[in-house]
């Protein structure tokens, strides 16, 4: 058989230069944990390398190894997910439950008013808080928030790659949401 005329030669040595940044700051945007994303990082290139010979030029060097990373950050994700540790919830409750207040703010967990001097100065040092907070989040939540909001992955796969119903992916997302918001405005707007 003859060899295929079409395969794409990659430089395996270039990888940590023209990619390695790239990989980490993707790495550590889903998970938080800068040694778990340098680990990843590593872990994708070796994955690559090994697998390099599959590789056909079907996208760039980099979209394909940001893909192996991708895999290697929802790996993360399930495995902790099925951790029973990681299901503890560091957040108190929003809301009143019972009662004539049931489902309202507890005034002291109301959001605060992003006015927009406070709103204005955010790109950098929200991005570094939001990341903060999402590494307190449960490893459940966090997988989910990641993947559906900065991956943009499926409910359908987040769903299948999980094990979880869709109606407990919604509940995660919205329980993370309040828990990031509430921990955004205690770690930036107080600061300020």
């Amino acid at each position: 058989m003859p060899e295929d005329k079409h395969k794409h030669s990659i430089d395996p040595s270039r990888w940590v230069g023209e990619h390695g940044d790239y990989l980490f700051s993707y790495a550590i945007s889903r998970i938080s944990k800068r040694e778990i994303a340098e680990d990843m990082v590593q872990e994708t290139l070796l994955a690559a390398f090994q697998a390099r010979d599959k590789f056909r030029g079907g996208s760039s060097e980099r979209t394909w190894l940001v893909s192996i990373l991708k895999r290697k950050v929802i790996d993360y994700y399930r495995k902790e997910s099925r951790n029973p540790e990681s299901l503890s919830d560091n957040f108190s409750a929003p809301f009143y439950k019972g009662g004539a207040k049931d489902g309202t703010w507890i005034k002291e967990h109301a959001p605060s008013s992003w006015d927009e001097e406070i709103a204005g100065d955010a790109d950098g040092a929200l991005m570094e808080v939001l990341q903060y907070c999402i590494s307190l989040l449960a490893p459940r939540m966090a997988a989910t928030f990641s993947m559906k909001t900065l991956d943009e992955i499926s409910t359908e796969e987040i769903c299948k790659e999980l094990g979880i119903s869709e109606s407990n992916l919604w509940v995660l997302l919205h329980r993370a949401r309040l828990q990031l918001r509430e921990c955004v405005e205690n770690k930036w707007f107080k600061e300020l």
